[in-house]
C-alpha cells in the first residue's frame, strides 16, 4: 500500500494534563516490520527525523475529535494525538486505523479502554444489547433519564454505550427541545432533572457530543439548563450575561466566518467549564479532560489562524500607534492585543517562540511605548499585561530593543524609563501594578537570564546602559524623599524621633519599599555598577534616614539593605560605612525601640550578631569605639558583649605579636654576647653571622609579608618599635599612608650593604 502523507502536529499528554507539542510532520500508515503491524508514522518536516512511531494495536481505543484530531492512550497516563491540518488527511488515517481494528468508520471511537473483567463481561453480551434502551423523551420520563445518565458515569463500558445511543437517535437535540418546552410552561422540577441530564452528558467526556452540544444552534439551550441548579433558590442568568451583558467587538472586521464562529465557541465554552459547572471533586477531575482539550486545540487553531493574517495584525497595529485614533477604539485594540497573548499562552514553546517573533517583527514594543505612557488606566492596565508576557516569554528581547532605542535627550521616552514611572505613579493605594511592575523591572535587570553563549557582553552593555540612563529614574523618589538629612540635625534633642522628610503616607512608603527591595536585589546580583552608584550618591546614608519612618516596614527595608551591603564583608563598604559613621541611624533606632521585642528589634540585632560571627574586624572596632557605651547597657542578649570580647581578644593578639617581636629582639642582645666572648675564628664568625642574618630575615619577612596583606596599622607599629631611631610616636593612624609608601626595594638594599660593611652594627635592632 502506498503511503499516504498529510502534515499534522503530534501532542503528548503531560503530567499536568496539558498537551506537550511534540513537533510538526507528514503521517503515514505503513507496515513495519520490527513492530510486526500496521503503524503510525510522523516524519519532522524540518530535518525527516522520526517524530512518531505506533503500531495500531487492535485493542486500543482511538478516538477522532472534531474533524481534524486522533486521541489515543498507548500507555498507562500516556497519551496521544494527531491535529490533522486537514480533513481529508484525518479522515484517511482513521478509516486506515478502523480498517485496521475491524471497525466502522462512520464511528468517532473504535473502542473503549476496559480491564479484562469488564472485557470478558462485554463480551458475554449479545450483540442485541450493544446500545443503551433510551426512554422516550417526554417530560414525563425525564426523572429516568436523570438516573440513568448518573448511574453509567462509573463504569466506562455504560459510558461509551450511553455515548453511542445519544449520538444515534439525535437524542441531544430532543432533549433541548423538551427544555424549551420545559421553561414555557415553567415545570421547575422538569428542569432540575435536565439540569442533571446535561451535566451528566458532559461528564461522559465524549468528543462527538461535544461537537453537537456546542454548536451554535444548541449551545444556549445548554447552557439554559444548567442555569437550573436544583440546589439554588433562583435560577442563574447565563444566558442573559452571554447575550447581553459580553459583547463580541471586533476591533478590526474578521472576515473569515469560520474564525468569527470559532471565536464565540471557545469563549462560551470557556464560560461553561469556568463559571457554570462546579469544580469537579477528586473524582470527577478526570471527567472533563475532553473538554479541556477541546477548549485547547480551539485556542491554538485561532491563534494559528489570526497570526497566518498578517494583513489583519498589520492593521491591528498600525491602528494602535496611530495618534488620530481615539481612545475607546485603541482601549479595545490593546484588550484585543492582551487576549490574543493570553491565548498564546496554550501554544508550545516552540510555536509560542514563532508568535512572539511575529509580533515583534510588527513592532510591538514600540506601540507599548507610546500606550503605556498614556492617561487611561485601563489601557495601561492592558499594556502592562501584555509587557509581562513579553517579559516573561524573552527578557532578552525586551533588552535588546531598548538598546537599541536612539538615544534622545529626554530620557523619559525610554522604553524602561516609561515603564519606571508607571511605576512610581501607580495611582492604585495598595500598588498592585507598581508590584507587578516592579517585578518585570528585576526581571530584565537579573544577570542570571542573560545571555552568554550567543551575547556575551549582554550583562555588560545593559547593565551599563541601565545605570547611566534608567537608574537615576527610579531612585528619584528615594532622593526626593530624603533630601533634608541634615536638617534633621537642628532639631531639638528628644523632640521627635520622627524625621520631618520621612514619609508618613502609607502609598508613598510603600513605593519607597518597592524601590529598596529592588535596590537590595542590584546589592546583590551588581558588583561593580551598584556599587559605584551608591559611592557617588552617598545613597545608603540617604536610605538610612528611612530608619526614621513611623511605617516600620519601611525602616526594615532600609535596615535589609545595609545588612545586604554588610553580607557582602566588602572592605569599600565597610570603609564607606565607617567614614560616614552611618551605623548611627541604626544604633538610634534601636536605642528609640527600647525594650520593645519586635521584628525591627531583631532585625537590628542580627546585623551586629553577623558582624560578630563574621569576626569582620574594622566594623567591630568602629562599633565598639563608637558606640559601645550606649549599648553595654543592653544585657537581653550577649551581642554586644561579644563584640567587645572580639575587640579585646583582637587587641590582646596584637599584644602578643608585640611582646614576640620584642623578645626576638632580645635573642639578639644574647647573640651579641656570644660574639664578644668567642674567638676571633672565621668559621666561627661566619657561623654567628649565618645565624644572626636568618633571625633578621626571618623577623623582617614577617614584616614584608604582613605589609603586603594589608596589614593592619598596629602590627606596622609593633614593628617600628624594633627600630630605637623611629619613636613609637610616628605610630599614629595619620602616619599609616606615609609609612606604607616606603620604598620597599631600597631599605632592602640598603640592610644588605649594612650587613655586608659590619655585623656588629644587628644588635642596634635592640630596644
Amino acid at each position: 500500500m502506498s503511503d499516504t502523507r498529510r502534515r499534522v502536529k503530534v501532542y503528548t499528554l503531560n503530567e499536568d494534563r496539558q498537551w506537550d507539542d511534540r513537533g510538526t510532520g507528514h503521517v503515514s500508515s505503513t507496515f513495519v516490520e520490527r513492530l510486526r503491524g500496521i503503524s503510525l508514522l510522523v516524519r519532522a518536516e524540518s530535518d525527516g527525523s522520526l517524530l512518531l512511531e505506533s503500531k495500531i494495536s487492535p485493542n486500543t481505543a482511538y478516538q477522532k475529535q472534531q474533524d481534524t484530531l486522533i486521541v489515543w492512550s498507548e500507555a498507562d497516563n500516556y497519551d496521544l494525538a494527531l491535529s490533522f491540518q486537514e480533513k481529508a488527511g484525518c479522515d484517511e488515517i482513521w478509516e486506515r486505523i478502523c480498517q485496521v481494528q475491524g471497525r466502522d468508520p462512520a464511528l468517532d471511537i473504535t473502542q473503549d479502554p476496559i480491564d479484562e473483567s469488564e472485557e470478558e463481561r462485554f463480551e458475554e453480551i449479545p450483540e442485541t444489547s450493544h446500545l443503551v434502551e433510551l426512554p422516550p423523551c417526554e417530560q414525563g420520563r425525564l426523572e429516568e433519564i436523570a438516573d440513568l445518565v448518573t448511574s453509567v458515569l462509573s463504569s466506562p463500558i455504560r459510558r461509551e454505550k450511553l455515548a453511542l445511543a445519544l449520538m444515534s437517535e439525535g437524542y441531544i437535540k430532543k432533549l433541548l427541545g423538551l427544555f424549551r418546552v420545559c421553561e414555557e410552561v415553567e415545570n421547575r422540577e422538569g428542569l432540575h432533572h435536565l439540569y442533571e441530564i446535561v451535566r451528566g452528558v458532559l461528564f461522559l467526556n465524549k468528543a462527538a457530543l461535544f461537537e453537537v452540544m456546542f454548536s451554535d444552534d444548541c449551545i444556549m439551550d445548554v447552557v439554559g439548563c444548567l442555569e437550573y441548579d436544583p440546589a439554588l433558590v433562583q435560577p442563574k442568568r447565563h444566558r442573559e450575561f452571554l447575550t447581553k451583558t459580553a459583547k463580541f467587538k471586533e476591533v478590526i472586521p474578521i472576515t473569515d466566518s469560520e474564525l468569527r464562529q470559532k471565536i464565540h465557541q471557545t469563549y462560551r465554552v470557556q464560560y461553561i467549564q469556568d463559571i457554570i459547572l462546579p469544580t469537579p471533586s477528586v473524582f470527577e477531575e478526570n471527567f472533563l479532560s475532553t473538554l479541556t482539550s477541546f477548549i485547547f486545540f480551539n485556542k491554538v487553531e485561532i491563534v494559528s489562524m489570526l497570526q497566518e493574517d498578517e494583513k489583519f495584525l498589520t492593521e491591528v497595529f498600525a491602528q494602535l500607534t496611530d495618534e488620530a485614533t481615539d481612545d475607546s477604539k485603541r482601549r479595545e485594540l490593546v484588550n484585543f492585543v492582551k487576549e490574543f497573548c493570553a491565548f498564546s499562552q496554550t501554544l508550545q514553546p516552540q510555536n509560542r517562540d514563532a508568535f512572539f517573533k511575529t509580533l515583534a517583527n510588527l513592532g510591538i514594543l514600540p506601540a507599548l511605548e507610546i500606550v503605556m505612557g498614556m492617561d487611561d488606566l485601563q489601557v495601561r492596565a492592558a499594556a502592562t499585561d501584555i509587557f509581562s508576557y513579553l517579559v516573561e516569554f524573552s527578557p532578552s528581547m525586551v533588552r535588546e530593543f531598548v538598546m537599541q532605542e536612539p538615544q534622545q535627550t529626554d530620557d523619559d521616552v525610554l522604553l524602561i524609563n516609561v515603564v519606571i514611572k508607571q511605576m512610581i505613579c501607580d495611582s492604585d493605594p495598595e500598588l498592585g501594578g507598581a508590584v507587578q511592575l516592579m517585578g518585570l523591572l528585576r526581571t530584565l535587570i537579573d544577570p542570571e537570564n542573560m545571555l552568554a553563549s550567543t551575547n556575551k557582553t549582554e550583562k555588560t552593555e545593559f547593565l551599563s546602559f541601565f545605570y547611566k540612563y534608567c537608574m537615576h529614574v527610579l531612585t528619584a523618589p528615594l532622593l526626593a524623599n530624603t533630601a533634608h538629612d541634615q536638617n534633621s540635625k537642628d532639631l531639638q534633642e528628644g523632640s521627635t524621633k520622627i524625621n520631618p522628610v520621612c514619609p508618613d503616607n502609607f502609598q508613598t512608603a510603600q513605593l519607597l519599599a518597592l524601590i529598596l527591595e529592588l535596590l537590595t536585589f542590584c546589592v546583590e546580583h551588581h558588583t561593580y555598577h551598584i556599587k559605584t552608584y551608591i559611592m557617588n550618591k552617598d545613597l545608603l546614608r540617604r536610605v538610612l534616614v528611612l530608619m526614621n519612618s513611623k511605617h516600620t516596614f519601611l525602616a526594615l527595608c532600609a535596615l535589609r539593605f545595609m545588612r545586604r551591603i554588610i553580607g557582602l564583608k566588602d572592605e569599600y563598604y565597610n570603609r564607606y560605612i565607617i567614614k560616614g559613621n552611618l551605623f548611627e541611624p541604626v544604633i538610634n533606632a534601636l536605642l528609640d525601640n527600647g525594650t520593645r521585642y519586635n521584628l525591627l528589634n531583631s532585625a537590628i540585632i542580627e546585623l551586629f550578631e553577623f558582624i560578630k560571627v563574621e569576626d569582620i574586624k574594622s566594623l567591630i572596632a568602629h562599633i565598639v569605639d563608637n558606640f559601645y557605651k550606649a549599648l553595654e547597657s543592653i544585657e537581653y542578649v550577649q551581642t554586644f558583649k561579644g563584640l567587645k570580647g572580639r575587640y579585646e581578644q583582637e587587641k590582646d593578639r596584637q599584644s602578643q605579636r608585640l611582646n614576640r617581636y620584642r623578645r626576638d629582639a632580645r635573642s639578639l642582645d644574647e647573640d651579641e654576647e656570644l660574639w664578644f666572648n668567642d674567638d676571633d675564628d672565621d668559621d666561627d664568625g661566619e657561623a654567628v653571622e649565618k645565624r644572626m642574618g636568618d633571625d633578621f630575615s626571618d623577623s623582617y619577612g614577617k614584616y614584608m609579608e604582613a605589609k603586603k596583606g594589608k596589614l593592619h596599622f598596629i602590627t606596622v607599629c609593633i614593628f617600628l618599635d624594633s627600630f630605637p631611631q623611629i619613636s613609637q610616636q610616628s605610630c599614629a593612624p595619620t602616619a599609616l599612608v606615609g609609612l606604607v609608601d616606603y620604598p620597599d626595594d631600597e631599605d632592602e638594599e640598603e640592610e644588605d650593604e649594612e650587613e655586608e660593611q659590619s655585623p656588629r652594627k644587628r644588635p642596634r635592632l635592640s630596644s
